[in-house]
């Protein structure tokens, strides 16, 4: 496993327990898939086992290779996930910014982490023990249905990536990346003027396409001059969903 330590530091501000409060923290924890179904009391139990720490931006929550001894909830921030390749290449897999869950298959699995976890900006996040968050797991019968189904989501994801790999262009590739930035569903596209809820770099892009980032600009320039995305400060509007749905091979031409 790759263990590099590039910019970055491990922050470990703790700010104490439940400093966010257990109300603020079941309420958020209540509206993730992982406690569908599940009552308040039972929320509250595993929520009240954990702490909350601050980290500062540019912080390293944890590094690819690192033990995977606990469980992260995001309360408030932005964290990225990313992962380095044995050539070096950086892949991007997701920026959270709504609260949620991260870091539970590694502890599931008894495996080392797979990806780092970065603080873009400053962030709130709380933490549980693995051996906590595992029997509350086998105790509660809906949360293990919720991490079947979102490891069913991951293997779907990257069969979903082979795929575009294989039948898409990189110009189509970047124009799906765009359009699942914004939409769960791509049977289900937004109308035109949709924004991108997080903000996205070109690097970014490339990590999630599949390819260089100068290309990737390249493109990017292209569809903006056509009209098709265009820029508002940090964040990218996709101004024509049908023409970036047919470059993705969602639509017919």
């Amino acid at each position: 496993m790759l263990h590099r330590r590039s910019p970055g530091t491990r922050g470990l501000a703790t700010l104490g327990r439940m400093s966010v409060g257990i109300a603020g923290l079941e309420a958020m924890m209540a509206n993730t898939p992982l406690f569908e179904g599940a009552a308040s009391p039972t929320i509250a139990r595993l929520a009240d086992r954990g702490s909350v720490r601050r980290y500062r931006r540019n912080t390293y929550l944890f590094h690819q290779g690192d033990d995977s001894p606990e469980v992260f909830f995001l309360v408030d921030g932005r964290i990225e996930i990313s992962s380095l390749s044995a050539s070096g290449h950086r892949q991007l897999h997701t920026t959270l910014d709504q609260p949620q869950f991260f870091g539970e298959l590694g502890v599931l699995g008894g495996m080392q982490r797979t990806a780092a976890a970065l603080a873009l900006e400053e962030s709130s996040v709380w933490t549980v023990q693995g051996p906590t968050f595992v029997e509350f797991v086998s105790e509660e019968s809906a949360a293990s249905r919720a991490i079947l189904r979102a490891l069913a989501r991951q293997v779907q994801s990257h069969e979903a990536f082979v795929e575009d790999l294989l039948f898409l262009d990189l110009k189509g590739r970047v124009a799906k990346r765009l359009l699942q930035l914004v939409t769960p569903s791509l049977d289900d596209l937004p109308a035109d003027g949709a924004v991108l809820p997080s903000i996205v770099t070109h690097a970014d892009l490339a990590s999630l396409c599949g390819g260089s980032r100068e290309n990737v600009t390249r493109i990017l320039s292209d569809l903006q001059r056509r009209g098709l995305v265009e820029r508002d400060g940090r964040r990218f509007v996709l101004r024509k969903i049908s023409g970036l749905a047919r470059l993705a091979g969602v639509q017919d031409g």
